[in-house]
């Protein structure tokens, strides 16, 4: 059906007359409606009334058609299902300097955390047909790279354009989680998930990680958190041996598992992709479906035909006074 978003606007319709009967300022009125197409036209040309009706009338709709699109008509189609699983995710991925770590393998050769970390997030996103996502990337600053939406394609696409240290060198984890409290707090849905990835500790920003889980927990946001990194990795020494050192030596595992209980979640480890892949699977059980379905109706704008319509009247009332007046 056809919807008026505006129709308030005809209102207006009557205002060429009101300006027509208007009393002027010395006093006399105007005895005929003024329209700038008929300044020109002189006595004589005025006696040709059926010309000159034509063009009132066509004046008349072109100021019918302005009105009409200016309404902002829209045609409203059938209510659609949305597949909706009920998840009202938000991602809040670490970004810090820590990320470019190279103690992941993917597909057999060695690579970073956040490419490994892409790889496996950007596979659980194409998964999420129906849920709404959001994400958030934080380093020494904490930003909103996607709102809620139901467009996971550009999600995941934003995901991938990351870039280590595009959020600053350091981790304010603290910050993150208090950016998604803020986005998910005028939701109306009932299951408000954060997961949050980091492979290190709070360095950064002006709220601590334990404070901010409190603010979650008391806007009803269950946190999943997830420490990301290899436990033990082979280095080469400065005299040419080679030794072990645990590449994830800063990982405040025990702040991130006080965040999940605090706000009635759970705390991961993951130091391979397989693991990693393990626990996104894991969080499909975790949140299962909790809402009823979603509908929506799709909504085509029509304003573009009123206004052919008056570009059209504009050139035929041209020519006719061009060509009889």
């Amino acid at each position: 059906m056809i919807e008026v978003l505006w129709p308030w606007v005809f209102v207006l319709l009557p205002l060429p007359i009101i300006m027509a009967v208007l009393p002027r300022v010395n006093s006399r009125q105007i005895s005929t409606i003024r329209f700038p197409l008929f300044n020109r036209l002189t006595a004589e040309q005025q006696a040709k009334s059926g010309a000159h009706n034509l063009l009132k009338i066509s004046a008349w709709l072109m100021w019918l058609a302005l009105l009409t699109a200016a309404a902002r008509p829209q045609w409203i189609g059938e209510a659609v299902a949305l597949p909706v699983e009920g998840r009202d995710l938000m991602l809040a991925i670490d970004l810090s300097g820590s990320m470019e770590q190279q103690d992941m393998q993917l597909n057999g050769r060695p690579v970073d955390r956040l490419t490994a970390l892409k790889k496996v997030a950007g596979d659980f996103i194409q998964r999420r047909q129906g849920d709404r996502l959001g994400l958030i990337l934080f380093g020494e600053r904490a930003y909103l790279q996607a709102p809620f939406t139901f467009d996971i394609q550009t999600v995941n696409r934003l995901l991938q354009e990351a870039a280590i240290g595009l959020a600053g060198k350091s981790t304010a984890i603290g910050d993150a989680i208090g950016l998604a409290v803020k986005k998910m707090r005028t939701m109306d849905s009932g299951n408000r998930v954060l997961i949050l990835l980091t492979d290190g500790a709070n360095t950064a920003g002006v709220i601590t990680p334990l404070k901010a889980a409190q603010l979650a927990k008391a806007e009803d946001v269950k946190i999943y958190t997830i420490g990301f990194g290899a436990k033990e990795m082979i280095v080469n020494s400065f005299f040419g041996g080679q030794r072990r050192i645990n590449p994830s030596s800063d990982l405040d595992e025990a702040t991130m598992t006080r965040i999940a209980e605090l706000t009635g979640g759970q705390y991961f480890r993951a130091t391979n992709t397989r693991e990693l892949e393990a626990i996104y699977d894991r969080l499909n059980e975790l949140e299962p479906l909790t809402e009823e379905d979603r509908f929506y109706r799709p909504t085509r704008a029509l304003y573009y035909w009123p206004l052919a319509i008056f570009a059209g009247l504009l050139l035929l009332t041209l020519w006719m006074q061009r060509r009889w007046l």
